[in-house]
């Protein structure tokens, strides 16, 4: 079907175009237009974007920290996947992209490939989506690789019907009217830790228009993976190497025992080092 807007221009648009100032998405028949709705009701988004978004249980899970990261299937530049298969007994990212061939996707991706090896070394599996298709992607890495000095070891899900997408949530309800040609709603920067027992035990999400810190995603796993290790938690803007905090559940003679120097700010703040 054809589009008022080239794909291209579209993509330019969502990046520089103020959200306030964004304009509507109209779908016409038999011509589909994502830019000619200036005038028509919000009800007019679509009808798969509004079923997706629903809070049924059954097309969109409940995604709290501490819930099991749904299972599903997907083509990734890797092969086929089973998602929990894939996941085996590692930690992992689940990371999200708006779509390929864009800018801040490009440097997002780059940055991620080129910290693979401090993640593998925290034993956490990767694993990227974007909102196209598998030649598109291909041909896309290729890009990724040129432009960041680096080369893109991780799969990429192919999610163009935004299956995936709408399983974990990874839409902006801010902007319904950011869709596709088949007005299919656009992926947000997402962020999902998963821990070995695949439990989600951190997300982020940022608009399209923001990129992501990846030191910071690395900070927090290092953080949950330190917790779980030590008993421990941290305190704001923590590294590894830093003092963590004695739980308040944890007595300061048992602390003491458990870990040996205990410094106590308030009876309810207390630092040690692990």
């Amino acid at each position: 079907m054809a589009t008022l807007f080239s794909r291209s221009a579209v993509r330019a648009a969502m990046y520089n175009t103020p959200r306030l100032a964004f304009p509507k998405a109209t779908f016409l028949s038999p011509t589909i237009s994502r830019w000619s709705r200036a005038q028509q009701p919000a009800a007019a988004v679509s009808v798969m974007t509004r079923r997706f978004l629903s809070s049924t249980p059954s097309e969109q899970p409940r995604l709290r920290l501490g819930s099991e990261a749904p299972n599903f299937q997907a083509k990734t530049t890797h092969g086929e996947i089973d998602f929990h298969q894939w996941l085996g007994d590692s930690w992992a990212i689940l990371f999200s992209h708006p779509a390929d061939f864009t800018p801040v996707c490009t440097t997002e991706l780059g940055a991620f490939a080129r910290l693979a090896p401090e993640f593998a070394r925290r034993g956490v599996k990767m694993m990227g989506l974007s909102a196209d298709s598998l030649s598109s992607h291909r041909e896309w890495v290729a890009d990724i690789n040129e432009v960041g000095s680096t080369e893109v070891q991780f799969p990429i899900i192919a999610d163009a019907d935004r299956k995936v997408a709408y399983l974990y949530d990874m839409v902006d309800a801010q902007d319904l009217t950011n869709v596709d040609e088949k007005g299919i709603a656009f992926t947000i920067r997402s962020v999902f830790v998963i821990d070995p027992n695949k439990k989600i035990r951190l997300t982020m999400m940022y608009p399209a228009s923001t990129g992501r810190n990846t030191a910071e995603v690395l900070r927090v796993i290092d953080s949950l993976q330190t917790v779980d290790a030590k008993g421990v938690t941290t305190p704001i803007d923590w590294h590894v190497g830093d003092d963590v905090i004695v739980p308040p559940s944890v007595t300061t003679e048992d602390a003491k025992k458990k870990f040996g120097d205990v410094r106590e700010v308030k009876p309810y703040l207390r630092y040690t080092t692990v």
